[in-house]
């Protein structure tokens, strides 16, 4: 059968009130076991997501477990938490002791060491949760390790510092790049061949904005509206104002006016990354724009915040009914062709990247 599609192809099928349960459940039984339940949690919240959202004509299925997040997450602590523990207090060690070169050799060493972790991590819970995702019985993965894909996270990360950070905008697309061509679903492989140009200009912002800002106050201080800036020799009282005065600024700067800069980036970034990635004959698109990442952002915060933390439980529910509208398929799917993946399946879930606290999508 061939399946021409168009941009109804995803769907969620659900709404918040019956998701309400199952977030309310997850939360008493985390809290009962003191934490130990959010692996199955998360399992249960991920099935429910999944068996609810519709591509072309079948919903996906969910078939990884809490145990497997749980020992995925052991494992990292084992691994990598403890020798890094060693080696702090090796360092504060050598510092103690007047070997100061030794102990920035040890600093070098744990900070290439955490990148190479980092990129190990997102790129392995990429693959995790392609294995564990399954459409008409075909699950997807990747026969990589991720073991180079950490190199290459640190490579470029370091790269796309220089120049005072203008490169970061293609450290991101082209380690977008790298992890999707080296995942499948099927027989079919993924290829991104995402441009870091259409999103460098939202990027630029991030250094024009600085400038505004420091003639902003600037010229509040010669029109006397920051007294403590506007005098040569500023009283107490004035000084006192014009803190409080940089300090309402620096909060908008770096809380504001930097954060709905983030979201008009992130809405370009993924409109052209999603854009550029294709699967077989299918072809897809992102159409999410800044107001829509501010809604939804903001609104989680305004959920959280209302809710005294309570409504945390329902942010991954947004997130994912937020993408799942906004994606959109497009070409054919010749479905009686599609054979089981080959790819080998990971036997632990997301442990590092839980442990660093970071996005694999």
């Amino acid at each position: 059968m061939t399946t021409q599609q168009d941009d109804s192809a995803f769907e969620f099928t659900s709404d918040w009130k019956s998701f309400a349960p199952i977030a309310f459940t997850n939360l008493l039984l985390c809290i009962v076991t003191l934490g130990l339940y959010t692996f199955w949690a998360r399992t249960r919240e991920r099935r429910y997501l999944w068996s609810n959202t519709r591509f072309i004509d079948d919903r996906l299925e969910w078939t990884g477990t809490g145990l497997e997040l749980m020992i995925g997450y052991g494992l990292a602590i084992l691994l990598f938490g403890g020798p890094v523990a060693v080696l702090q207090f090796g360092l504060q060690a050598l510092l103690l002791r007047g070997h100061g070169g030794a102990a920035a050799l040890i600093g070098i060493f744990l900070y290439f060491a955490l990148l190479y972790m980092v990129g190990v991590a997102i790129f392995r819970a990429l693959r995790y949760r392609l294995s564990r995702t399954y459409w008409h019985g075909i699950r997807g993965g990747s026969d990589s390790q991720g073991l180079a894909y950490g190199f290459s996270y640190i490579w470029r990360t370091l790269l796309g510092s220089f120049a005072l950070g203008l490169l970061i905008p293609w450290a991101m697309v082209s380690l977008w790049n790298k992890r999707w061509n080296e995942m499948s679903f099927g027989p079919m492989r993924f290829d991104s061949d995402a441009r870091a140009g259409p999103v460098f200009a939202r990027f630029l912002l991030f250094y024009l904005t600085p400038i505004f800002m420091t003639i902003l106050v600037v010229m509040l201080a010669i029109g006397g509206m920051i007294p403590a800036l506007g005098q040569l020799q500023p009283t107490p009282q004035q000084m006192q104002q014009g803190v409080i005065v940089f300090a309402v600024l620096a909060y908008l700067l770096f809380f504001v006016v930097f954060g709905l800069i983030a979201l008009a980036f992130y809405a370009a970034y993924f409109r052209e990354v999603i854009s550029k990635l294709t699967l077989g004959d299918l072809s897809f698109e992102f159409t999410a724009t800044s107001w829509d990442w501010f809604k939804l952002v903001f609104g989680s915060l305004l959920l959280v915040v209302f809710t005294a933390g309570i409504g945390q439980i329902f942010v991954g529910y947004r997130s994912w009914t937020f993408f799942i509208r906004h994606m959109r398929a497009y070409g054919e799917v010749r479905i009686d062709t599609l054979t089981q993946s080959t790819t080998r399946e990971p036997g632990q879930g997301e442990g590092l990247l839980d442990a660093f606290d970071v996005g694999a999508f």
